[in-house]
């Protein structure tokens, strides 16, 4: 959009000096035709002059219109334009609120039957279906999350609240994952909140240094 408005101005710009520069051009010609209708010149020289005058002025007067016309259009479509992109702006979000509407009805639905089917199992089964969806249009937005149990900690998807030792778990992986992070595309929009696996070695410093090992 922003690219056919740049071409939008550019063509109307290119219009109007060309207008301009026809305008200028017969006024040019008026002048002209004026000065060589000398008192000295014959009665019918000077009505043929007066006549081409009146020609030119009158071409003067069109040329002049045609540029307030040209004006007046390009200020209506910058307008329409401006319009479009508030709009465009505003209701950005529209087509994800649909999909997410689909989400809602079902959760709706799910809370009206609560009360006349005692399963459990039927009600899960609803819920799965309900996120199974969800996750489906988050997916199409181009929402992912981030698979972090059982990964290496990385500081560009994670963020460790704690640590713990973890027999035969490598130091710094992932153990658990408190709360889940999330892509945007190619772009981190929450980081994972997880528990990372510690060194036994460190645990071990630790406690020497608390004097714990000594005690056991």
């Amino acid at each position: 959009m922003k690219k056919n408005k740049e071409q939008m101005e550019e063509q109307n710009n290119k219009e109007v000096e060309n207008i301009t520069e026809q305008s200028q051009e017969e006024e040019s010609k008026i002048e002209v035709e004026k000065k060589s209708t000398s008192e000295d010149a014959s009665k019918e020289e000077q009505i043929l002059a007066q006549q081409k005058i009146n020609e030119l002025e009158e071409r003067v007067k069109q040329l002049q219109d045609l540029l307030l016309r040209k004006a007046a259009e390009f200020e209506n479509y910058k307008r329409r334009t401006e319009n479009d992109q508030i709009n465009l702006l505003k209701y950005a979000a529209e087509p994800f609120i649909k999909s997410i509407l689909i989400v809602y009805d079902d959760l709706e639905r799910s809370l009206i039957h609560i009360n006349d089917d005692n399963s459990f199992e039927s009600l899960k089964k609803g819920l799965e279906l309900v996120y199974d969806k969800f996750t489906k249009i988050l997916e199409s937005q181009g929402v992912k999350k981030i698979n972090a149990k059982g990964k290496q900690f990385d500081v560009e998807f994670h963020e460790a609240l704690m640590q713990q030792p973890a027999d035969g778990v490598e130091a710094n992986t992932v153990l658990d994952v408190i709360e889940h992070g999330y892509l945007y595309k190619d772009k981190v929009i929450r980081h994972a909140k997880v528990i990372v696996s510690s060194s036994l070695n460190n645990e071990e410093n630790k406690k020497e240094e608390n004097g714990e090992i000594g005690k056991e």
